[in-house]
């Protein structure tokens, strides 16, 4: 096994089903990954550890997912110069409270933030290896090939739709 490139991050166990989205899109583009149960307010010592060392362990990026007060990504940033992508979980009034605790963090001290659930945990996961692809070429071209894959993918189902009105 190699050397993990993201870091994925998540307040409770009860998170991993979301946060599974984020290893599914980084295993279909061949990036290793760990995933670490890490809390802000409950493991605050283990996640500082963590954040302050996982660029010299080879991260290259982090995805955090957390519900409620949802300041897991925050901490990551504010310890780690690493991009940090926040993924807000549904656990209360609709993800929403876990949305602006995510994305309201101060200048200097950002944290790129996606939609609530697991949508936001795969496009975590897709921002994170856009991020890479600017420093990887064998990324990049997989990315392209990737896109043109959605494309291609839509396209078929507009002409399966134009079929369906001819019948």
């Amino acid at each position: 096994m190699s050397t993990p490139k993201v870091g994925i991050l998540m307040g409770s166990l009860s998170d991993k089903d979301v946060m599974m989205g984020a290893v599914d899109v980084l295993n279909d583009f061949d990036i290793e990954w760990e995933m670490k149960v890490r809390s802000a307010h409950r493991t605050p010592e283990q996640t500082l550890a963590y954040a302050r060392s996982a660029q010299d362990r080879g991260i290259q990026v982090l995805i955090a997912g957390a519900g409620m007060a949802a300041h897991l990504a925050g901490v990551l940033a504010a310890e780690s110069l690493l991009p940090v992508i926040g993924v807000p979980i549904g656990a209360s009034l609709g993800g929403f409270d876990s949305l602006l605790a995510t994305v309201q963090m101060p200048p200097g001290i950002p944290v790129a933030t996606v939609a609530v659930g697991k949508a936001g945990a795969k496009n975590a996961a897709w921002m994170a290896v856009r991020i890479m692809s600017l420093s990887d070429e064998e990324l990049a071209a997989k990315l392209v090939v990737a896109r043109q894959a959605m494309v291609e993918k839509i396209l078929e189902a507009d002409a399966i739709l134009a079929q369906d009105h001819r019948a």
